[in-house]
């Protein structure tokens, strides 16, 4: 078991699903945690403090110590102040969890710009915005002298990485939430902060509610059965990710089940070579090599 004693966690988009799972596992770890969750629709819509309070119940019953916040990760002041929470009811912040997600699933042709707009603001904004202010917290207390050990772990999906029809907003949020961490994690370096990634597959209201996966994501009805699609396979990674001796950073991780894979960054494979600018002509002809 991981020992995160004495760390303090933001897992947002806490209140259901994978988020939820995470905070439970980092709570059983010893982290005392802002379980964040704006208790919207799968799409977004309304809001609702309950779900983030369940969760605390479900912490405080077990003996560990949490508090429900149901800020907005996508309002920049509001994932401040998310921070801020932390910080002033813990009295510090070690982990960022960023985890809060939406769906507008549509064929591209029909895609409204609000569809668009909504599940990247919740998504790649929802993940900027708390790095953002976590990570002027840090380099504060680095510039006062102190240690950090700060942790950063994000959320892209298959879908970013694979690609989906129907989630070209989804899936370019989750591509960019992965390449926001490849840079992020360059960046905090410095102050002694990691910075990874996960591209889960389990069982929540998104992959429920995804055509053509909702009947592949069924519990087992069989309990001695091993449910690979149960959100808490992907947590005791988060967990580790979190603990002060893992130097991982800058990676994204594929989990499902009891599989847990790393993925290769952008590669460049075969080229096309000159000592000279290609013509249109010689490109048509020789292009396709590339694709063979």
């Amino acid at each position: 078991m991981p020992n995160l004693t004495g760390k303090i966690a933001i897992v947002t988009g806490a209140g259901r699903g994978i988020g939820r799972a995470h905070a439970l596992a980092l709570a059983q770890a010893g982290a005392k945690l802002v379980v964040n969750d704006l208790g919207g629709s799968l799409a977004g819509e309304g809001n609702d403090l309950s779900p983030a309070q369940q969760v605390v119940q479900e912490i405080e019953a077990a003996g560990g110590e949490a508090v429900a916040n149901g800020a907005n990760v996508a309002d920049f002041a509001e994932a401040g102040e998310l921070v801020q929470t932390a910080v002033d009811t813990f009295g510090r912040l070690d982990i960022v969890v960023n985890n809060a997600g939406i769906l507008r699933d549509r064929m591209l042709v029909n895609m409204t710009e609000e569809e668009w707009d909504s599940v990247i603001a919740v998504h790649l904004k929802g993940h900027f915005a708390p790095t953002r202010h976590a990570a002027a917290y840090w380099r504060e207390r680095s510039k006062a002298g102190d240690e950090v050990r700060g942790r950063v772990i994000n959320t892209s999906s298959p879908s970013g990485v694979f690609g989906n029809i129907g989630q070209a907003n989804y899936g370019a949020a989750k591509a960019g939430i992965a390449g926001f961490t490849l840079i992020v994690a360059q960046e905090l370096e410095r102050y002694g902060v990691t910075v990874n990634c996960l591209a889960p597959n389990a069982r929540t209201r998104m992959t429920e509610s995804t055509p053509g996966l909702s009947d592949h994501v069924v519990k087992p009805s069989d309990a001695a059965v091993f449910d690979v699609w149960d959100p808490a396979n992907i947590s005791p990674l988060v967990a580790t990710l979190a603990m002060e001796d893992c130097a991982s950073t800058g990676q994204v991780y594929f989990v499902q089940g009891g599989t847990v894979r790393l993925f290769q960054n952008w590669t460049m494979t075969k080229a096309l070579e000159k000592d000279d600018r290609w013509s249109v002509s010689d490109l048509a002809v020789e292009l396709p090599t590339l694709l063979a």
